[in-house]
């Protein structure tokens, strides 16, 4: 498993652990105290670690290449995935897969942003950045579950919209403002949850919703913290500052009322037990869902329209 900068004392410690199991296990003798105290020095290391990470270290572990995506949790928590492709205008854009599926015994519609696990993946995906037609086709399967009365399930995780020639020529900016408009109206519940990262109005596009909420370790922001550090200091190296100044993290989405709830991640992050984090956004999807589908749409709509008129307010 590959480890991040400030990992590599935790690595370190964990790869002498198992070279002494080995060595033990080898010379068949006794060291049964040295490990336990070892691995009592890991487990410290651990928490302090992880329970003391910096908004950058955050966005490092959201950015992380064995992360869970879309699919993966898909995979783990629903079963019957039917996925539907094309927007009907132009073409299917594989950075965001959409489709119909089943949560335990609730049917839903999933749409969520889609990264590959190697080059020819990523060029495949575009790195999870979408184009017009990606929207277009979130939307359109978003009209299709309002129409069949199925709620919608998002996951965001995109450094953000493709910022391309061909996606400005095909409409790009009027994709992502149409879908913030009409996911506004769509009569039915929306859950959307950042799993990665949620970058600026690529993630916004999909991002209208009855509850938003984050991974532990993922991040929401307007920009990525590299492209502020390079607006306000001339300088990418400041990205660690950035990412503090802009209050991207969970903690802070939760303060200032962006989101409704934070997800727990294992201690290290998504990646180390993909298993377990499924189940924890399994758990608050089902809780949420059962709230929303108390309500009448009428009652449904007002209550989205009055979440996104409160956001921003200062007391």
């Amino acid at each position: 498993m590959a480890g991040l900068d400030f990992e590599k004392p935790i690595f370190e410690l964990e790869k002498k652990i198992q070279e002494l199991k080995h060595f033990i296990a080898e010379k068949r003798i006794d060291l049964s105290s040295e490990v336990r105290r070892l691995e009592d020095k890991l487990e410290h290391l651990k928490q302090d670690t992880y329970t003391n990470l910096s908004a950058w270290q955050r966005v490092q572990l959201a950015r992380h290449p064995q992360r869970p995506y879309t699919l993966d949790y898909i995979s783990l928590i629903m079963s019957d995935f039917i996925e539907l492709h094309g927007d009907r205008l132009f073409a299917d854009d594989k950075a965001i897969v959409c489709g119909l599926a089943k949560l335990d015994k609730q049917k839903i519609a999933v749409i969520g942003h889609q990264k590959g696990r190697d080059t020819k993946e990523n060029l495949k995906r575009n790195f999870g950045c979408a184009h017009p037609e990606g929207y277009r086709k979130a939307l359109r399967v978003m009209r299709l579950a309002e129409e069949f009365n199925l709620p919608v399930v998002i996951f965001i995780d995109t450094p953000g919209a493709y910022p391309g020639i061909g996606a400005e020529e095909r409409g790009q900016s009027q994709a992502i403002a149409l879908n913030l408009r009409e996911m506004a109206l769509v009569a039915t519940p929306i859950i959307s949850i950042v799993i990665g990262e949620g970058g600026s109005g690529g993630a916004l596009g999909v991002g209208v919703a009855d509850r938003i909420c984050v991974l532990e370790n993922s991040y929401y922001s307007v920009i990525s913290p590299e492209g502020c550090a390079a607006i306000l200091w001339k300088d990418g190296a400041k990205a660690p500052l950035a990412a503090e100044v802009l209050k991207l993290t969970g903690e802070d989405l939760l303060k200032l009322k962006i989101i409704d709830a934070i997800i727990p991640e294992p201690l290290g992050g998504a990646h180390r037990d993909p298993q377990r984090t499924a189940q924890n956004l399994k758990d608050f999807i089902t809780k949420d869902l059962k709230e929303l589908k108390s309500l009448t749409k009428e009652e449904l709509l007002d209550q989205r329209y009055n979440k996104f008129r409160s956001m921003g307010e200062v007391a």
